[in-house]
């Protein structure tokens, strides 16, 4: 019976520090850029097309489909994003920005800012983005709002 606890009691310590180490939340500090115009329509390296109305950004190791909360230190304004292409390639940049992101948190005019990223999972990310409601479909991307003519009065 000694053996058996101490196996249990191995298996459970094993577990314990497996997930501790899971739920380690990514956080960094860095500058953030945002997409230029031109790569509007273009592929991702998630294969989406990319829009500057999306609420999506470029890093260079996490996971595609990542959520990431993004704050931008200067203005304390934040929004959360979802990983769905690689970059930015220039030096000193940890993110790179749809439009859309970067003009909720406040750095269209300079163009680059001091951000802390952190991972979020889907449900925080949703409740986030639930503030664009209805304009936001299933994948952060902001759609047209049809425009419903009133029924005609009998």
């Amino acid at each position: 019976m000694g053996i058996v606890r101490c196996i249990i009691l191995f298996f459970i310590i094993l577990f314990s520090i497996v997930t501790a180490h899971g739920q380690e939340r990514y956080s960094k500090k860095g500058h953030a850029t945002f997409y230029a115009d031109k790569f509007e329509g273009r592929r991702t390296a998630s294969g989406e097309k990319f829009s500057q109305m999306a609420f999506t950004a470029a890093h260079r190791t996490l996971p595609m489909g990542t959520w990431v909360k993004v704050t931008n230190l200067s203005s304390q304004r934040a929004v959360v994003v979802r990983i769905n292409d690689r970059g930015p390639f220039g030096r000193g940049r940890i993110i790179d920005l749809s439009k859309r992101a970067a003009l909720e948190i406040g750095m269209l005019s300079n163009g680059k800012s001091l951000v802390l990223i952190e991972v979020v999972d889907y449900p925080q990310a949703e409740s986030f983005l639930l503030r664009f409601a209805p304009a936001l479909d299933n994948r952060g991307i902001i759609r047209e709002i049809p425009k419903i003519s009133p029924k005609p009065v009998l």
